[in-house]
């Protein structure tokens, strides 16, 4: 296939390592020269349906970082939509290169024959540097795109519903942590006020939450302080912070080695997706430390319910708000049952998402 190469043929061997590792079922690379597109498109798992992630443009140090990027976020997304109950797999794709420098309808265009060219096995969305006005161009090229505009019959930024997700899974969190889920009065530090960061922040400052905010774009920080009153404070201070909750909302693996010893926080929840930087050391230490870390890919489930509800037609946004309130009662089920059995929050998460993908895998096969 033109332009398509398999990442046997192209990747590293610590890129094929993590593929085998993490039981990716398919990566592609995709390259036009015309345009200058370099993306990479990974479909981790289709048993319960076909692989919906959204699309990712970031100008990355090095095509290996964008390829281990890809593949963890790919994989996050079949565990998101497995735990939230949706006939859905996990995927994702990634474009290299400054978004203000490459991103026009030709180059657009071109990643949507991509897509296309996948059969419907892939289905792609917005994320980071990606609007819904760069979905109708993809759009041009091929249906199997989500998250276009509203007066289109799309679901619009998915970006609210999945604020407002993060927002029910803090609130089950501090049930957990604090015995209540009031979250007014409560110390929180958003790291990252990016869409989905600014629509929670909007969230806990309307419940009286005392908020402290960072983000690499002070433009977008004073905006987001203005409208509502939470404080700035520098990059590397948020993680020094005396706060009751630190919500990462901004790139993964934040909470590492380095970060974990300086987080004050007895709870951990926010949006950012693969916020462990090693799921299983970085687990148990929060375990053994006795705090409450709500799972990424639970709490930020809320894009793709939104995406979900796309899909099935009518789209209808009270629907989709209903939905993600679940994540609520998800969120603490999956607190509850670590405690139980003493495993770590991510662990119980996985096992529930693997179950079902079993279960249905008993039934039907791969997409």
């Amino acid at each position: 296939m033109e332009g398509i190469q398999e990442i046997e043929k192209v990747g590293s061997i610590s890129v094929f390592s993590e593929v085998a590792k993490l039981g990716h079922e398919q990566v592609v690379y995709c390259h036009d020269e015309a345009t200058g597109l370099k993306a990479i498109i990974g479909i981790h798992n289709t048993v319960l349906g076909p692989a919906l992630g959204g699309t990712r443009m970031w100008n990355y140090a090095t095509e290996e970082e964008a390829a281990i990027d890809v593949l963890r976020l790919s994989r996050g997304m079949t565990y998101k939509a497995a735990v939230s109950g949706l006939n859905l797999g996990g995927g994702k794709a990634v474009i290299i290169g400054d978004p203000k420098q490459l991103k026009n309808e030709a180059f657009l265009r071109r990643f949507g024959k991509f897509v296309n060219s996948l059969g419907g096995k892939y289905i792609t969305a917005e994320d980071m540097n990606m609007k819904t006005s760069d979905m109708q161009y993809i759009g041009m090229e091929t249906k199997h795109v989500t998250g276009l505009p509203v007066e289109m019959g799309g679901s619009g930024d998915p970006s609210p519903v999945t604020a407002y997700g993060v927002y029910m899974g803090m609130k089950a969190s501090a049930k957990k942590g604090f015995g209540s889920d009031s979250l007014g009065g409560k110390k929180i530090s958003v790291q990252g006020v990016g869409q989905v960061g600014m629509f929670l922040v909007e969230h806990l400052t309307k419940e009286g939450a005392q908020v402290f905010i960072t983000d690499i774009n002070e433009e977008r920080l004073r905006m987001v302080a203005n409208s509502t009153g939470a404080t700035v404070v520098g990059n590397d201070e948020i993680y020094d912070l005396d706060v009751d909750v630190y919500a990462p909302c901004a790139m993964g693996a934040t909470l590492n080695d380095q970060t974990l010893e300086r987080i004050k926080a007895p709870v951990i929840c926010g949006g950012a997706n693969n916020q462990l930087a090693d799921e299983e050391v970085h687990g148990q230490r929060i375990m053994n430390e006795q705090r409450v870390y709500a799972p990424d890919f639970v709490v930020n489930a809320g894009g793709i319910i939104n995406i979900s509800s796309e899909l099935m037609g009518d789209y209808n946004r009270e629907l989709a708000l209903s939905w993600t309130e679940k994540i609520y009662d998800t969120t603490l089920s999956i607190l509850n049952l670590a405690g139980d059995e003493q495993i770590p929050t991510q662990q119980a998460a996985m096992q529930i998402a693997e179950k079902r993908i079993e279960d249905v895998g008993r039934v039907k096969l791969s997409f």
